[in-house]
Formats: structure tokens, sequence, C-alpha cells
């Protein structure tokens, strides 16, 4: 396969977004700035890619600068150059900022790049090649007809960063709750509950009837304020816990990154033990103990592996519903469908992307 020419399936074929880049003739101007621009940045960097320029919304220039760049506005931009490409590097769900991102792509040529949040490599030609037959095989045992052109979809956006190709696949989210049938007698087990959003969710579905609430967040900081905000929960109904999920219970290190690179991990550098902290972590089945869960939220920023092995007898014994972060690594979008099959044959597999650029809000429904 020519990893400059891809077809996911059926799909017309697609140019990789690193090879667009590559051969352009415009100035390519970085819209963001942090970790998401450091990473894009890193792969163009290995790519002989040079950026021309940075720019940001009006509202975050105020003087930044970024990699010897003053940040400018579009509008100074504009200024400054005829026509040129324009990378975003940052994710967002906003409507209003991402109908500003479709705004600019009307007017240029724009591509949103895929990279891990978490761990290295790159979703491209080689990648399809090297898994063809797990593709597939995650094809067939896909529930439905629009799992599967999703699937395809975000492959090949994954692999073109265009904005177009993924907005085409997107359903809202509330389509979730269709698949779910989320009622008022759950046990609801949140890993990744962050600072108690998704469980204010939950508590709006369900109109605060429930069952009981696990909810484990590594972050300290997010702990406390998941904590500050559920305070109301009583009576031993909500278990909030300052741990970690994986595929044990054991000790592991906490690497608090400003952005989307925190995460979980079992050694430290030099260059990251400033910011690692030793944090507990435990496995869903040695917490539950036996107990049944119904419905189990796995977003925990590239650990979601682990913490389905760590699962996998409660999802033997009691098959409660899953939802499943698929973003976080490269690997994370064919492979952990494939594990929670092998777990458990008799799930049905809904795959749903949701608005986000970039690709950040793809998830696995199991029922």
């Amino acid at each position: 396969m020519d990893e400059n020419n891809i077809v996911p399936d059926s799909l017309d074929p697609v140019l990789d977004v690193w090879t667009k880049l590559s051969e352009t003739k415009k100035p390519i101007i970085m819209y963001g700035m942090g970790d998401g621009a450091e990473k894009i940045l890193a792969v163009m960097e290995n790519f002989g890619i040079e950026p021309a320029d940075f720019m940001a919304s009006d509202d975050f220039v105020r003087g930044h600068s970024f990699k010897g760049h003053r940040v400018k506005k579009l509008s100074e931009i504009e200024k400054l150059y005829k026509d040129f490409i324009v990378v975003v590097c940052f994710g967002t769900q906003l409507p209003e900022v991402m109908e500003h991102i479709e705004e600019i792509s009307r007017k240029y040529e724009t591509v949103a790049p895929d990279v891990p949040v978490v761990g290295d490599g790159l979703f491209d030609g080689d990648y399809i090649s090297d898994h063809e037959f797990e593709i597939m095989s995650l094809k067939s045992i896909l529930a439905d007809d629009e799992s599967r052109k999703c699937l395809d979809l975000i492959m090949k956006y994954r692999i073109s960063g265009s904005i177009d190709v993924l907005r085409s696949c997107e359903t809202p989210k509330e389509a979730m709750f269709d698949i779910l049938n989320i009622g008022t007698n759950e046990t609801y087990v949140d890993l990744g509950a962050y600072s108690g959003d998704t469980v204010e969710e939950f508590l709006r579905i369900t109109g605060k009837q429930f069952n009981k609430i696990y909810a484990l967040e590594p972050d300290r900081r997010n702990f406390s304020r998941l904590r500050r905000r559920l305070y109301y929960i009583s009576g031993g109904l909500l278990e909030a816990r300052n741990e970690a999920a994986w595929s044990s219970d054991t000790t592991l290190y906490f690497y608090n990154k400003a952005g989307r690179s925190s995460s979980l991990t079992d050694n430290i550098s030099e260059q990251t033990k400033g910011r690692c902290v030793e944090t507990p972590a435990r496995s869903v089945d040695s917490i539950l103990d036996g107990k049944p869960a119904t419905l189990i939220k796995y977003d925990v920023e590239g650990s979601e592996r682990e913490a389905l092995l760590g699962t996998a007898q409660t999802i033997q014994t009691f098959r409660p519903r899953l939802i499943v972060s698929l973003y976080h690594r490269v690997e994370d979008l064919i492979e952990l469908p494939l594990l929670i099959h092998d777990i458990r044959p008799d799930y049905r597999l809904y795959l749903r992307h949701h608005p986000y650029i970039p690709a950040w809000d793809t998830n696995l429904y199991c029922i």
C-alpha cells in the first residue's frame, strides 16, 4: 500500500496530511499554542516541514510568543501573506470555536493533523498496512452500518487531517443515550471522573435516581474539585477515590503535565520526575470485590487498556454497559474494541464520534 495514497475500505483515496504539508508551496501557519502545537511541530520536524508563523484567536494573543515567534491575530497574518495553509493545533468542542475554524477553512486551506494524546507513532498508511487484518476483524464485529461508516471516516480523517471528513461523521452526544438506555437503578463506575462533570451528567440523565456511584480520579487537584462539586451526594451513594484505574492494585506515577498529556506511567525519567506524583492504582474488579456494576465509563488518558483488563472479571460476570474512549493512543481505535470482544464476545459494539476538533470524542458503546 502506498502510504501517501490511502484507501480506507471503499472510500476515495486521500492524501497523507504530512505529505500535503511537505509539498505545499504556501506558508504554513500554526493555529494555537501549547502541548498540541508542540506535538505537531515535533512530527513536522521529522518530515522537514517548517512553519512560517503562529497565530491564535484574538482573545488569546495578548503579546504571547511561541517558539521564538510573536503570536499574531488572523488579521495580522492576512496582511503578511497572500495565501497560506492553516494547521489547527488545539482541541475544542465549543460550537462557536468550531464554527470559527470552519470559517477560516472556507477562506484558507485548513488541516487538523491527528497526533496521539499519549504515546508515540502515527495512524498513517504504514499503520493501516500493518493492521489490515485487525481492521477487517473490527468491521466484522461492529453492530451497525453507522459504526462501520464512522470507522472508515475516522481513519480517513486521521490520515488526511481533513476537518470536513471529521465533521461528516459526527453524531450528537445525546445519541449515546439511545444506545445505552440508562435507567434509574444503575451502579455507575466513572473511571477518569475529572472534576465531577460526567457524574453530574449521569445524575441529570437519571434524575438523581441510582443505586451507587464509584468515581476514580488520580489527579489530586481534580479530585478535590470533584469532592466539592458533589458534596450533596451522601449516605454512601458516592464512593469517590483519589486513585487511578489499572489492571491490578499497585502504585504508579501520575505525570501531571499541563494540557492533554497528563497520564500514568510505571517509570520516571530525569526529565519527568519533577512532575510525577506517586499515585495508588486499583483494578475495578478489586474495588467491586464481586459486587455488580451496570455502567462503566473509561476516559483515563491512555490507560484504557489496563483499566479494561482490570475490569475483565466484572465484565465477564455482569456484562455492564461500557463507554470507552478510543482516541488517546494511536492503537486504541482498533485494539480496544477487539480486546472487549475477546473478554465478552456477545457485546454489541457501537462506534460514534461526537462534535470535537480533532477526533477527541470518539467513543465505543458496548451493550
